[in-house]
């Protein structure tokens, strides 16, 4: 592409052509007639469009040579301060923590100190004394000075306790904190998004410590980490209909799962407000006297979707699995077979909804006659083969008190439990319907899961009780932006992949370079998915090149 002279009568024309080959010829076309040639140099047009495209030109070489990694000088990651932090602001968060400190001495940007963590374990997950360090690579706005001693005292501050007038609701098991208060606002903050919490899905979790865990969080319990020999403290969260964390208790370890509920439901309409509620919950929720005070009328208009332990509670499993009734195929939202079956089943004024899948069923029956197998030839070397077997003892019985053999009508009754589960309810709502609820709990378990896996909330390695829960806290906090994070990108038709994210956010940086007396900042491009979360969110990025004279403050693009 070149600038042409072009004679026309007695006036000489300034054109911009470019070259092309057609028919493996070499001819002219012309781009633009840029006007006449004396017109132009005498109105100085000409200087100014070269001196213009020197410009870009050199704008151009700069980022080429920042892309190829040609240019040296200070590197910082943008890509995770700039999204998350635009939904901390838009869900309110910085507001809220402001307002929480507000009247407290601490010398330092708390808010900032709390969202450097909350960040630090999104993107590199970890304990709290790696983010001091983790966050020099970061242009984090406020927190280039937080230290490591401020982060401690931010995670206690969000777990102490609250006065004395404001432990109202507060469960049996641990007091009212700073990170309820924070919640509560949170929820206040999205109101109209709740303005009846129609389903609320609970479950609870349990992280063991690498120590003692505190004064009272630090307790032996049943471990779903299957590490019985740590103490550890137990964690229950609560979802939405739609999968948003709305709260979180923090337990000591040997709190058990059945005393749980009931409380929960009590905090939920307290803390928010809440009239009409339906919990759903996992069979270990279930008890007797659960059931009984959901349905006493004392906490409200209370409906529940409850699991059934089955094998623990016998009698009902087998009073409900013995009533006859049709199956009825469970289609999803789309219209989809979802491969379950139900059938509704009423026992003394209560209502079950019994579930099969059949897949599930021939799985259980294959496992089954692996595991009568094996037991058969460990009887053959002798009893003793069977101690501290726990998938035998189903399966066998004593006889004359002194040897085992197999119990086949054990085996008949076990093999009336493959592929079903039951559930309790009193919702409103078709049976169908209501497995399709218990089935979403999966959120609960996944949150939990990226709670330990992705955001790797062990190790802790806090001693007092109020930074501990101020430290699982904030990965409380994490869950709440990744899922906003997720929701904006699903709405776009976009899936999140996680790990891939944090790659491409990683890669989008900013250098800042001296050379010839002028102070250049270049940005790259977001790539990949961090492109497609700057677009979900709304991030603003500015200029890709800013220019400007080396101890001047005026700016050029």
């Amino acid at each position: 592409m070149f600038l042409r002279r072009k004679k026309s009568g007695k006036y000489v024309y300034v054109q911009i052509v470019q070259n092309e080959r057609v028919g493996g010829k070499v001819r002219q076309r012309v781009i633009g007639t840029l006007g006449r040639e004396d017109l132009l140099r005498a109105s100085g047009q000409l200087e100014g469009l070269a001196v213009s495209i020197g410009k870009y030109a050199r704008r151009v070489a700069v980022l080429k040579e920042g892309q190829e990694g040609e240019i040296q000088g200070q590197v910082v990651r943008i890509g995770a301060p700039r999204v998350f932090g635009k939904l901390w602001r838009e869900l309110g968060l910085d507001r809220i923590l402001e307002e929480a400190a507000r009247g407290r001495k601490f010398g330092f940007a708390v808010e900032r100190a709390v969202f450097l963590t909350v960040l630090h374990r999104l993107m590199a997950s970890g304990s709290d004394r790696a983010a001091e360090e983790w966050k020099k690579d970061y242009e984090i706005a406020g927190a280039g000075s937080i230290r490591l001693h401020q982060l401690y005292r931010a995670m206690g501050w969000l777990g102490e306790p609250l006065g004395e007038e404001e432990q109202v609701g507060a469960t049996p098991f641990a007091p009212r904190c700073m990170k309820d208060w924070i919640e509560e606002e949170l929820f206040a903050a999205r109101r109209e998004l709740f303005s009846e919490l129609e389903l609320a899905f609970f479950d609870t979790t349990s992280l063991y410590f690498e120590g003692e865990g505190g004064e009272e969080l630090g307790r032996y319990g049943h471990s779903k980490d299957h590490r019985p020999d740590r103490k550890q403290m137990v964690v229950g969260m609560v979802l939405d209909g739609r999968g948003r964390p709305l709260c979180s208790e923090f337990w000591p370890g040997n709190t058990p799962d059945v005393k749980t509920l009931v409380e929960v439901v009590k905090r939920l309409q307290r803390r928010f407000g809440v009239r009409k509620l339906c919990v759903v919950a996992d069979r270990g929720m279930m008890s007797r006297q659960t059931v009984e005070a959901l349905e006493s009328g004392r906490y409200g208009e209370v409906s529940y979707i409850l699991g059934v332990r089955m094998r623990a509670d016998r009698q009902v499993a087998e009073a409900v699995l013995s009533r006859g009734g049709r199956y009825r195929t469970v289609m999803d939202e789309r219209g989809k077979e979802t491969g379950l079956k139900v059938k509704e089943v009423w026992v003394e004024g209560a209502r079950y909804v019994v579930c099969w899948n059949e897949e599930e069923a021939e799985q259980d029956r294959k496992n089954r006659e692996a595991i009568v197998a094996s037991l058969q030839e460990a009887l053959q070397k002798g009893d003793k083969a069977l101690i501290g077997n726990g998938g035998y003892r189903r399966y066998v019985r004593v006889v004359g008190g002194k040897r085992f053999e197999i119990d086949e009508e054990k085996i008949r009754q076990e093999a009336r439990y493959d592929g079903k589960w039951i559930l309790r309810t009193t919702a409103k709502m078709r049976a169908e319907e209501a497995v399709l609820r218990y089935k979403e709990l999966w959120r609960v378990e996944q949150v939990f899961r990226s709670m330990k896996s992705v955001l790797k909330t062990r190790p802790i390695y806090h001693q007092t009780d109020a930074a501990i829960r101020g430290h699982v806290f904030c990965s409380f906090l994490a869950l709440v932006l990744l899922k906003e994070l997720q929701d904006r990108m699903e709405e776009r038709g976009w899936r999140l992949e996680w790990e891939r994210l944090k790659q491409d956010l990683d890669r989008l940086v900013r250098m800042r370079v001296v050379q010839e007396g002028k102070v250049l900042e270049i940005r790259l491009a977001p790539v990949g998915e961090a492109r497609k979360a700057i677009q979900a969110v709304g991030v603003g990025l500015g200029p890709s090149l800013r220019i400007q004279n080396l101890g001047e403050e005026k700016e050029t693009a």
